[in-house]
């Protein structure tokens, strides 16, 4: 025995209280919120008297207004489209998160407008294309594109930004 003590299992009223501070500390989704807590219950084992139901806290959740997934897919999206990712990449992100395709019409249609200047972006902090010092060799080239293509662009989108020369100003197509 090492001396530290286990926290008790949780109840309906620990579950509960558990699920709002993490809602009130986090932005987050309903698929993350109920992985949270299917996590807790796993980890501290469950000593209520009913079955343990994080399913319908985080509906009551959802209800309550307390999560928004369609305003957090349209908050995850512009922030990764300013980060320079790509539209696939922003996908993933918000399955990841749980997000219905319902859900994500109003970030989806954000993401494609904001396309052009996500590359823009991307192409800025990876200091490729007009924002390179110098013409890339071949390899340099390669990696660059596969760069823009793991953060989710496509890849005329990159041969477009990774090809032109250094100090050119591209137009939006």
């Amino acid at each position: 025995m090492t001396g530290k003590r286990l926290p008790p299992p949780l109840d309906e009223q620990a579950l509960r209280d558990m699920a709002l501070r993490h809602v009130a500390r986090f932005a987050t989704s309903r698929g993350k919120l109920l992985a949270y807590l299917k996590r807790k219950i796993k980890e501290r084992g469950w000593g209520g008297e009913e079955p343990a139901d994080p399913e319908g806290l985080a509906n009551r959740f959802v209800d309550l207004g307390y999560i928004d997934d369609a305003g957090f897919a349209v908050m995850k999206s512009g922030a990764l489209g300013r980060r320079g990712y790509g539209a696939r990449r922003i996908d993933e992100a918000l399955r990841a998160a749980g997000i219905a395709e319902s859900d994500r019409e109003q970030a989806d249609a954000q993401t494609a407008s904001e396309a052009w200047n996500a590359a823009e972006r991307f192409a800025r902090r990876k200091r490729v294309g007009p924002y390179a010092t110098a013409p890339l060799d071949p390899k340099q080239r390669d990696k660059a594109i596969a760069a823009f293509l793991r953060a989710g662009h496509d890849y005329a989108m990159a041969r477009r930004w990774v090809d032109a020369a250094p100090g050119e100003a591209l137009a939006e197509e």
